[in-house]
């Protein structure tokens, strides 16, 4: 007898979206339900058409089986589809995962309705119960439920099998920016409700107190008992069956005997509107009654007071104009793929808590749902986005109205599954679909049943960030120039709000040029923000010997962006995929085990809620929060001299609203000497937050009070410096000499932006260096090289001259016209082994380049030089540290090197050449070397974010000229 289920074949049609599956509403059955996670008999086929056999292994549910050592493994693209085949085709060759095991049906559910509910499954799941059909379900981000009370037995054993077939005309709408997994990966219940129960419920608030709920009731039965009636209860606070709305529906004769409607309306006093600076959330408990009184079914939700408009090109919230500082998030693990705990969602928000970030989009499908839980908890705006993304065949897919059911289908579950969640400020309709007929249905509906809440969609406003589209409120292009962006906010013709769906790419070392987006998107009304692409890096642990994915308790994870010995970050390629997108998928904020990226740092300060300015002895501290005061901070001043001196004193922040502030006495005399001083102020919280504990660094805004007085060391008569016959400077604590570097090993950007390719061709990774002239005068030697670069010669001259206590060099480097944009101008030298600490004067601690420098204050930092390197997943540029005065190089008995520049300056140690980590596509293949390679640059260029998006300013680019550098190199 044929399976009906494989007669549909529904991974071959698109219009078929579901069978059997019951429609999704906005109520948590968590609570009471039977948990059927654990480990499941599995067995992975070549294809739905394959029969099951008898040979079972065994996987964990949820999982992905892609990292649960099958056959089947991971592979990553971005945008193109991992077959050649049109939509709605899928591949013949389609691997299946067949799940199974026995549930014990708890016998005092006799009498119940029974429902099964599978969190996430893709691309297409099959339900059977011992044998018999019971559904099908499409899109791989949505739990599914089913009823199984005809085919299970309250008391009785039955077998259990959830079928999920990986390819299909499905998985043309998920082609999203992610690693392609397949697999039961959300979690499995099975749970039980009274025959008479509520079918949905529809929370409805203003931050005036305002609360309606709308409730719609069902019978199992069909028709509806006499007599039934619904209440509720928020803070003790008891709320009843709204009469007049009751008479509504009687005398409108839409009171259908087997859906029934209620509402419970009331205005709450005293209420504190819900706002991602104030999450404040009330419990409320809807009850629907039987005649009687007794209760049949009772629904627990958080209900945050708040409300969303647009006015004019303003997004507010409770009616205020907020910054949207955001960040793009996928639901990923580097052991486990798309299967996140709750745990790992709590640290992930807790992570961008504190670090500034205030919103989330969920790219590009709906998250986990805990994942709103905690945003309502912890205070995230969210964009909620639908699982839709088409990249390959966009155009064909948004017209095609094959597709059409597909995609309101799955717009319309994400927005009853999350109404109710005060977090959710923004609907989206999914991300780089074109824009089409499929899209204005799905815009249609949302509208009609939602217009608490706007819309946006940036396929539909990308060409007309002005027009008029049913799909999109917002404005929300993705990486736009800021240029474009401040012009259009001056031209007159915006009409709606501008908030970039992505618009900084954090692959590899990036992110540069954030504080010149954020000091333009707060200095320009009609700029609002934007979400950063993405959270995280998509590194999956790989075993380095067999190439396989670690999976739960494999190596660990080490911290700090690292691996344990044997095993490496994976991305695209790593998995003997022949399609696949490389280490495009390595762009987050985060490293894989979720250390943050020096950029995060960046971030934290640019989304200070606290500022400090300095003008005319004046010292200013600002709130920059949008509700909050500063009562839930704490702080203490920091006086950094230049001469070493640091004073530390307790600092009390005034009372200042939001977007207020203050003027407040210097906390200490600035010493009539010291040279150049800096104040910074700690910022911590006050108290426990429930995303921090009491003492947490909130930001560490600085200002300087007096600049530095320039210097020059005298020199000394003597013996000349000494030089090889090289012209190149021999000193005991260097075993390479400093040269000219024009260099540096290309960042993600540099390959993807095409800079890197011009820089090779140009011939700046190597260029061949011959000496002009060697002179020799009593104080020191100059020494006149010429670097040849098929852009011209690049003139470099060193001045060795002999100071108190060491050697001053003075440099010089005459780049041609033809070097229109070059890596850096600088000095590189290497040294003797055993200098493993490094201490500085200048900005840090962490990493910090020209164009991303905002979050690193000017301070005494020290470091082991080990501890200095990033190390990004893709082996490339970094460990700089921007506007360093002077460092000292030191071995544990204090004997080293002292290195003074004559003005800030950037500065790298690592023990990597550019060559090594040019050489590798992983960490685990770099060799350190047991000297330090030190680079001092008179100019070095911006980061940018052009593997993605723009590239770097203008005035961070290195351009031709000449370039003046002087340092002195001193033995401790």
């Amino acid at each position: 007898m044929s399976d009906p289920l494989r007669t549909l074949r529904p991974w071959e049609s698109p219009e078929v979206t579901s069978w059997g599956r019951l429609p999704m509403n906005a109520l948590d059955r968590r609570a009471g339900a039977l948990s059927l996670d654990g480990d499941w008999r599995f067995q992975l086929l070549p294809s739905p058409d394959a029969p099951v056999h008898a040979d079972w292994s065994s996987q964990p549910v949820p999982g992905a089986w892609t990292v649960q050592d099958t056959d089947d493994l991971p592979q990553y693209t971005n945008f193109a589809m991992p077959w050649a085949e049109f939509p709605p085709a899928s591949p013949a060759d389609n691997p299946t995962g067949v799940y199974e095991r026995e549930v014990d049906v708890p016998a005092e559910w006799a009498g119940r309705r029974i429902v099964l509910q599978v969190g996430a499954a893709g691309s297409v799941l099959l339900v059977h119960v011992d044998g018999r059909p019971v559904g099908v379900s499409k899109d791989s981000h949505l739990a599914a439920e089913f009823d199984l009370s005809a085919v299970v037995r309250p008391g009785g054993r039955a077998v259990l099998r959830l079928t999920v077939v990986k390819w299909s005309d499905a998985s043309h709408l998920e082609d999203q920016d992610q690693w392609w997994h397949a697999g039961v990966t959300r979690p499995v219940l099975l749970y039980a409700t009274d025959p008479l129960r509520l079918a949905d419920v529809t929370v409805r608030t203003g931050s005036d107190g305002t609360l309606r709920v709308d409730c719609q009731v069902r019978d199992a039965a069909g028709a509806l008992p006499a007599g039934w009636y619904v209440t509720g209860e928020l803070d003790g606070l008891l709320l009843t069956q709204d009469a007049e709305f009751e008479r509504f529906k009687e005398e409108d004769g839409r009171v259908s005997d087997f859906l029934g409607e209620a509402r419970l309306r009331t205005v709450v006093t005293g209420v504190r509107p819900w706002t991602a600076e104030t999450p404040v959330l009330h419990p409320l408990t809807v009850r629907l009654h039987r005649a009687d009184g007794s209760v049949a079914d009772t629904s627990h939700h958080r209900v945050g007071f708040r409300e969303v408009e647009i006015r004019g090109r303003d997004l507010l919230v409770n009616g205020e104009r907020v910054y949207i500082r955001g960040v793009n998030r996928h639901d990923f693990h580097p052991l486990t793929g798309r299967t996140v705990s709750y745990e790992d969602m709590r640290a992930d928000l807790v992570t961008l808590k504190r670090f500034g970030f205030n919103a989330i989009r969920t790219a590009h499908y709906p998250n986990d749902p805990s994942l709103l839980d905690l945003a309502d908890e912890l205070g995230f705006y969210v964009v909620d986005e639908a699982d839709i993304e088409a990249h390959d065949h966009a155009h064909e897919i948004a017209d095609d109205p094959r597709y059409l059911g597909a995609f309101v289908d799955r717009v319309s579950r994400m927005v009853l599954r999350d109404k109710n969640h005060p977090c959710v400020i923004v609907w989206s309709l999914g991300n780089e679909s074109d824009h089409g007929a499929n899209h204005d249905a799905a815009a249609g509906w949302v509208r009609r049943h939602d217009p608490t809440r706007p819309l946006q969609y940036e396929g539909a406003a990308k060409l007309d960030w002005a027009g008029a589209t049913i799909a999109s409120d917002i404005a929300c292009p993705m990486y736009a120039p800021l240029e474009d962006c401040v012009a259009h906010a001056l031209s007159g013709r915006q009409t709606k709000p501008l908030i970039q769906c992505e618009y900084s790419h954090a692959m590899g070392n990036s992110n540069g040029t954030l504080a010149e987006h954020w000091a333009a998107i707060e200095s320009t009304p009609g700029l609002q923000g934007g979400f950063i692409w993405e959270f995280w890096d998509h590194g999956i642990l790989q075993r380095v010997s067999d190439g396989r994915p670690a999976g739960r308790g494999g190596a660990g994870l080490y911290g700090h962006g690292v691996t344990a010995p044997g095993h490496r970050w994976a991305y695209g390629g790593d998995f003997g995929e022949a399609v696949h997108d490389g280490a495009f998928v390595a762009d987050g904020v985060v490293f894989p085990d979720r250390t943050p990226k020096p950029v995060m740092f960046e971030h934290r300060e640019i989304a200070a809620p606290v500022r400090l300015t300095f003008s005319e002895g004046e010292l200013r501290v600002s709130n920059h929060q949008h509700f909050r005061g500063l009562d839930w901070l704490a702080a203490e001043w920091r006086l950094s001299l230049a001469d070493g001196g640091t004073r530390v004193a307790p600092a009390e922040l005034p009372a200042v609203a939001a977007g207020g502030s203050a003027v407040v006495p210097m906390p200490f005399p600035l010493p009539a000497e010291g040279g150049e001083a800096w104040l910074t102020l700690r910022v911590t919280t006050a108290g426990e937050e429930a995303w921090a504990p009491r003492g947490t660094e909130v930001c560490l805004p600085q200002v300087r009070l007096r600049a530095a007085v320039p210097t020059t060391p005298a020199g000394l008569p003597g013996p000349p410096v000494e030089v090889d016959e090289d012209g190149l400077l021999v000193h005991p604590l260097l075993t390479a000499a400093p040269v000219l570097s024009l260099w540096r090993t290309p960042t993600d950007n540099d390959e993807l932006g095409g800079m890197a390719a011009r820089w090779r061709a140009w011939g700046l990774d190597a260029p061949r260096r011959e000496v002009l002239d060697v002179r020799r005068r009593n104080a020191g030697v100059t020494v006149v090289s010429a670097y040849a670069t098929l852009a011209g010669a690049v003139r470099h001259e060193q001045v060795f001259t002999r100071v108190e206590g060491g050697i001053r060099i003075e440099e010089t480097a005459e780049l041609p016209e033809g070097l229109t944009d070059v890596p850096r101008v600088g000095s590189v030298f290497e040294t003797v082994p055993g200098l493993d600490l490094l201490e500085w004067y200048g900005q840090g601690p962490w990493e910090s380049y020209p164009d991303r420098s905002a979050g690193a204050p000017v301070d005494h930092h020290a470091l082991a030089v080990d501890d200095l390197f990033t190390p990004y997943l893709r082996p490339q540029e970094s460990g700089g540290r921007h506007g360093v005065r002077r460092f000292t190089l030191s071995a544990p008995d204090a004997t080293g090197l002292a290195v003074t520049l004559d003005e800030p300056r950037q500065v790298s140690v690592t023990r990597y050449r550019a060559e090594d980590l040019a050489a590798a596509a992983h960490h685990d293949e770099l060799v350190a070397r047991p000297g330090c390679v030190v680079r001092l640059d008179a100019a070095h260029r911006g980061l940018g974010t052009a593997s993605c998006g723009p590239d770097t300013s203008p005035r961070h680019l290195v351009r031709p000229g000449t370039h003046r550098w002087s340092w002195t190199l001193r033995p401790l």
